[in-house]
């Protein structure tokens, strides 16, 4: 599939000089892709195309973007991209802190104030379509 990427705003920083974006579906639902120059790419469902317009996904109520902290494990794009079979819907998504050796299935769906944090030595995984919702998950039988 063919993704055209615009340039829409530069930022003077260390980690990233200019943010791209383009328009994609995953998984029959359309997209914002968000690259930096170096390559990193994020899908989110926060927004969407109308008319040839970037605008807020209207199934988002909360006008705020959410709040997501992640944790080292996710620092390189690499590890931020093995981590993560499919990116998850964000669409209802309040905050998100992510530590330890989490792994995210696909079909996810991450909705109100999550916390989750892989035990130490833990390998964590997030099970395909599944929906977590106001959450602190720890080990599996949390989720």
């Amino acid at each position: 599939m063919k993704v055209e990427y615009v340039e829409i705003e530069r930022y003077e920083s260390k980690q990233i000089n200019e943010i791209l974006f383009g328009l994609q579906e995953v998984e029959g639902i359309k997209v914002l892709q968000l690259e930096t120059a170096a390559g990193a790419a994020i899908t989110s469902d926060l927004y969407t195309e109308k008319d040839g317009y970037v605008v807020r996904n209207p199934a988002r109520i909360d006008q705020a973007n959410p709040s997501i902290e992640l944790g080292p494990e996710f620092k390189k794009v690499g590890d931020f991209l093995k981590r993560f079979k499919s990116i998850p819907s964000i669409i209802e998504l309040d905050s998100l802190k992510v530590s330890g050796d989490m792994w995210f299935g696909s079909s996810v769906v991450l909705k109100g104030k999550l916390v989750t944090a892989a035990k130490s030595e833990d390998k964590l995984e997030i099970p395909d379509k599944v929906v977590i919702q106001n959450k602190e998950v720890h080990d599996a039988g949390d989720i």
